[in-house]
């Protein structure tokens, strides 16, 4: 989150916390003004709209480890830890459901991922241009090392990706109706184990490519 203090930081968490509860265009200033326990006309004092504290909001996500999966290492720096750095991923899918600063920013973009056009292509540049692309380019470079079978590399990205969604989205739910998650948070690990038994090329396979 970018560094925001006193006032402004109190309207900023009381919006996105309405945002990801209501949608952003339910919301109005007075209810945010309300949260905070300051006049409407005290929010222009720090932000000069609504659309502006959206604009911290996408500020922050395009700063969160919502988006920066990999924080913007290189494919070829990352791609020979192999197995463990699908493991890093996957955990840090899981630390973000259960951090609540950017659990929230979840939320808010599952709520307005259909209703702003604005966060869709943000999200589409954001986030699957730069993780799902530099995943495949990963994957490309582990199948030319012979670390992993040889396949479609952005199929397989995608494969890596979508259940981690499917887990993160079932931790929200759970929590959000104050369920328990202990067999949900299981499944992040699992997933990886069971995906890279399944593209990892096992030492007898090497031996029939080496002869």
């Amino acid at each position: 989150m970018s560094k925001l203090s006193g006032t402004k930081k109190k309207i900023y968490e009381a919006a996105l916390k309405l945002f990801a509860e209501k949608g952003y265009k339910a919301t109005t200033v007075r209810e945010i003004a309300k949260v905070v326990g300051i006049q409407q006309s005290a929010i222009y004092n720090h932000f000069k709209n609504k659309e502006a504290i959206l604009d911290e909001i996408i500020d922050n996500l395009s700063n969160s480890h919502l988006i920066n999966l990999f924080e913007d290492k290189e494919p070829k720096d990352i791609y020979k830890k192999g197995k463990s750095l699908l493991k890093q991923v996957s955990n840090m899918f899981k630390l973000i459901s259960y951090d609540t600063k950017t659990d929230l920013l979840f939320r808010f973009m599952m709520q307005e991922l259909f209703n702003n056009e604005r966060l869709r292509i943000f999200y589409n540049e954001e986030f699957y241009q730069k993780n799902v692309k530099k995943l495949s380019i990963v994957f490309f470079m582990m199948m030319q090392d012979e670390m992993i079978e040889s396949m479609d590399p952005l199929v397989l990205a995608n494969e890596f990706f979508s259940p981690l969604f499917f887990y993160q989205l079932q931790i929200v739910r759970l929590k959000a109706d104050n369920k328990s998650t202990a067999v949900a948070a299981t499944l992040f690990e699992k997933h990886t184990d069971f995906f890279w038994d399944r593209i990892k090329i096992n030492n007898e396979r090497k031996e029939q490519l080496f002869t």
